[in-house]
């Protein structure tokens, strides 16, 4: 009852519009991605046509005897015989019909596989833009603290070199320091072959395989995180309304986390919307690197295989994954800043 009546009692004060918001922002948005969506998996279908080989040819391959007679009738069994035009129809409406198709290196469906490496890739990324946020709002609100003194200095030295080392080389050094020198953490894969661990131990099991590939993935978004807090900070710490809760005699540690802080948040969650596609790209690097099974791994296989229609099922997820994260980011920008419209 207490919350039906605060509710009501919302909208009674015109708080209506407020409460639609996010669904307005969510609907609008949806709208505006299913041209853009469209648009991507035409121009990823079109463009896998210019690639070399084709699937019919690496299972010829495969086989070290291959005929001409048995390329032609692989390309009839998968339909790479057709004009590009006629494949493509068929494959918007498989999409129409909710399917991404059958691999034909795998025959499996392509939906069931990408899903069976959709969690691990999600995981992987959630984890490292999750620390690479973490540790770059704090770096960049020391930063902003101190600046032009000493901390600033060797933190922007520090993040200057996560950003200039390329992620595949921070991962083999990791690997050398902490599996090979000192045995601490494993150097591949997301958990044991067999283990009879359960509940808490299980996590913490494979959490130790999750350490390296995502400090991996993270430590460049770290990088950018901080120099955004920090320029941002510096600059929202001059504006009126700061200046007004310091003359009202606010705490520094209350005007830095209530005002500033809250403020500088609005760029850098949209650069970590903007990154989640960057995130995506690096990931394929990271989990070659540390064989995780994701689809990162998947991306490559399916290359090699010449299974261009499980990559381009990749890449549409991919592409989905990038439209929801920024409506949720547009969200956040609604909650952060209530001026924001997201319209």
């Amino acid at each position: 009852m207490a919350l039906f009546d605060e509710v009501t009692a919302r909208l009674d004060s015109g708080g209506a519009q407020r409460l639609l918001r996010p669904f307005a922002i969510v609907g609008k948005r949806s709208l505006h991605a299913v041209p853009t969506v469209l648009g991507i998996v035409v121009l990823n279908f079109l463009l896998l046509q210019l690639a070399p080989g084709d699937a019919a040819t690496a299972i010829a391959a495969e086989s070290g005897a291959a005929t001409e007679e048995m390329l032609t009738n692989l390309r009839m069994q998968f339909g790479l015989d057709l004009p590009v035009v006629t494949q493509l129809f068929h494959y918007l409406n498989d999409l129409a019909h909710f399917s991404l198709g059958i691999s034909p290196r795998f025959n499996v469906p392509v939906t069931q596989m990408i899903f069976e490496r959709l969690p691990g890739t999600l995981l992987l990324m959630g984890t490292a833009l999750v620390i690479a946020v973490i540790l770059g709002v704090l770096a960049g609100t020391v930063m902003a603290s101190f600046a032009g003194k000493l901390p600033d200095r060797i933190l922007s030295v520090v993040v200057l070199a996560f950003y200039s080392i390329p992620a595949f080389w921070i991962g083999l050094m990791l690997i050398v320091l902490f599996s090979v020198t000192l045995g601490w953490l494993p150097s591949g894969g997301s958990g044991p072959a067999w283990s009879d661990q359960t509940g808490f131990a299980w996590v913490l099991e494979r959490l130790r395989y999750m350490i390296l590939p995502a400090i991996s993935l993270g430590l460049l978004y770290v990088a950018i995180y901080s120099r955004i807090t920090r320029a941002s900070m510096l600059e929202v710490r001059n504006q009126d309304f700061v200046r007004t809760a310091r003359a009202k005699g606010l705490r520094p540690r209350e005007i830095t986390f209530r005002h500033i802080l809250r403020n500088a948040l609005i760029p850098v969650t949209t650069l970590a919307g903007l990154h989640f596609g960057g995130i995506l790209g690096g990931a394929v690097v990271v989990e070659t690197v540390y064989s995780w099974p994701g689809l990162g791994r998947l991306a490559v296989e399916s290359v090699m295989a010449r299974d261009f229609k499980v990559l381009i099922g990749i890449l549409l997820f991919s592409s989905l994954l990038v439209v929801l994260v920024n409506i949720l980011i547009d969200l956040l920008h609604s909650l952060l800043d209530p001026r924001i419209e997201g319209l």
